[in-house]
């Protein structure tokens, strides 16, 4: 469903170059093109100036960027990172702060990484699947298991959610954290609120945008009256989207993502607003494993951090084409040691995967009258 959009940046030092990943779903073509058009910007900048170069990127361009621009910038700029550290002969996450932890805890998804499960899971697979997940390590799961829907749906599609959701709480028992990504699905906050109310019994961790992202006053609304805990901010890029929604009150939990958010810095900044407003980060990610490494020493070194979100084993050759700094434990990644990022990226396995068109999955959603709505 992703094709991985990695980001090497060069050094006039021989040797030195660093790693970044600017993966954008169904928008390969744009991100690439747009990390083409920052490229002049930045040659001859000295790559260790990182806020700099952060603001000739956003800058420098004149327009302000959307999510195809800033996943551009967060690639280079996490690249810049990785070369800082190994500049210095230090890992990334001591640059960013320093360590506040051992270690991060992290979840998947039901099918660990298969697209199918991930989206389509129906309601009588729950339980399997997500005694799966549990029997592979794993003590927290998120599933998408709200249906495809507009402002209002039938009560047994409602009825049906809260049934399967009781049935994966009993085959996962009373210890394992669940998630429940509604995916901006119910276009109005009075549906959102009718699935919110069945969810109730089986005390999820929390439920993720129960409305579109740009509905602030409904997310708001829900958020002041819901007794599920909501999570919120995949889709918002840079501080002034994520300063919008703090005062409006819109989440619980924030989530920025490292990779469209900005970058490492950028998500630091966000990460250190929302501790000011008494709100934890848990940071999206189901991309590639340079996403996934950046999210690990931005999580080593972020207080306000709860939970990461991670989607090892996308494609079965996850493990080739990156090699890791840490041993990855379901639901635990421990702190990394090794200078900047700590990756190797194998370049001639990169080459055995090239860019394929994506499935286009959003294409399902679609009501049985031929209604777009959100996927």
């Amino acid at each position: 469903m992703r094709n991985w959009v990695f980001v090497r940046v060069e050094t006039d030092v021989p040797g030195l170059i660093g790693w970044g990943e600017a993966t954008l779903e169904w928008k390969t073509r744009a991100v690439v093109g747009a990390i083409e058009d920052i490229q002049p910007l930045l040659v001859g900048q000295d790559p260790r100036d990182i806020e700099q170069c952060y603001q000739i990127m956003t800058r420098h361009g004149f327009w302000r960027m959307g999510v195809i621009g800033m996943s551009a910038i967060s690639g280079i700029e996490i690249a810049l990172w990785d070369i800082l550290g190994k500049s210095l002969d230090t890992p990334v996450w001591r640059l960013l702060g320093g360590q506040v932890r051992d270690h991060l805890r992290t979840y998947t998804h039901l099918g660990m990484g298969n697209m199918n499960s991930v989206y389509e899971t129906g309601a009588d697979e729950l339980a399997e699947r997500g005694r799966a997940v549990v029997q592979a390590g794993y003590g927290a799961v998120k599933v998408v298991s709200i249906p495809y829907t507009h402002y209002i749906a039938p009560n047994r599609a409602i009825d049906q959610v809260g049934e399967s959701m009781d049935a994966l709480r009993s085959a996962v028992g009373p210890d394992i954290d669940i998630m429940v990504d509604f995916h901006g699905r119910p276009a109005s906050a009075s549906l959102a609120r009718e699935f919110l109310k069945v969810l109730e019994p089986s005390r999820i961790l929390f439920a993720e945008e129960p409305v579109p992202p740009e509905n602030l006053d409904a997310l708001a609304e829900l958020t002041r009256t819901s007794p599920i805990t909501i999570a919120a901010g995949e889709r918002i890029v840079g501080r002034a989207g994520f300063d919008a929604a703090l005062k409006a009150g819109a989440f619980h939990i924030a989530q920025p993502d490292i990779v469209h958010a900005g970058g490492l810095w950028e998500t630091k900044k966000i990460a250190a607003m929302c501790e000011t407003a008494g709100i934890g980060v848990a940071p999206h990610n189901p991309l590639g494993p340079i996403a996934g490494i950046a999210a690990l020493h931005f999580g080593i070194s972020t207080p306000n951090h709860i939970i990461q979100e991670e989607m090892v084993g996308a494609v079965p050759w996850y493990d080739s084409v990156v090699e890791w700094p840490i041993d990855k434990i379901p639901g635990r990644w421990d702190r990394p040691d090794k200078p900047g990022l700590g990756l190797e990226v194998n370049e001639k396995e990169i080459a055995d995967h090239p860019f394929r068109q994506e499935v286009l999955h959003t294409r399902n959603a679609v009501l049985a009258d031929g209604t777009v709505v959100d996927w």
